[in-house]
């Protein structure tokens, strides 16, 4: 099963038919991803779920529906075991970015969470969960694709946001403040703290 957010909604892609509650079943072969989109954005709905039978094939054949950004981001952890947030159109983030060129997703990561937020010395501790969400850019649906990964630095210098990209805050959140963050955070965010 993967979740594919339309803001904070998911699209869920499951192999699993269960009777239709508060969100409603397609098939993933024929379903019209711009009315499911626009389904979850104007109604009640807490979910959509895109069916298919074969489960090795359900994120390769969405992912096809749209085109893709591939984008890399960081879990940054300092020595004081704080995570490193941003803060960008009203809400509390993790930095991440569009991948270039042809660099790995890791440089990607650490790259841009430099970019964002000041912080060098980071180190690739493991791979976190991908996360899926769908955006919207000059009128056309997108396909964010984001390979996360958990980090470290012993960083102590100022942190710097990233204004051109949005952000207006780049703060150390201890455990208390994280959670307090995530009540206005984004619900793959949400996943990955």
């Amino acid at each position: 099963m993967y979740k594919v957010f339309v803001g904070d909604k998911p699209i869920v892609l499951t192999t699993v038919v269960e009777q239709e509650t508060n969100f409603k079943n397609y098939l993933l072969d024929t379903v019209n991803i711009g009315k499911v989109i626009k389904e979850l954005n104007n109604s009640s709905l807490d979910e959509v779920r895109l069916i298919h039978k074969n489960e090795d094939k359900l994120l390769k054949k969405f992912l096809k529906k749209l085109p893709n950004v591939i984008a890399g981001g960081g879990k940054a952890f300092n020595d004081n075991n704080e995570i490193l947030f941003i803060y960008r159109n009203d809400k509390w983030d993790l930095p991440k970015g569009k991948a270039e060129g042809n660099e790995t997703i890791e440089k990607t990561a650490i790259r841009e969470v430099t970019e964002e937020t000041g912080v060098s010395g980071l180190e690739i501790v493991k791979p976190l969960n991908t996360t899926y969400h769908i955006f919207k850019r000059n009128g056309k649906h997108k396909i964010k694709v984001t390979y996360w990964f958990e980090m470290k630095t012993s960083f102590k210098g100022n942190l710097y946001a990233q204004e051109e990209e949005g952000i207006t805050k780049v703060e150390w959140l201890n455990d208390a403040q994280a959670k307090e963050a995530l009540e206005n955070s984004y619900a793959n965010i949400k996943l990955l703290v």
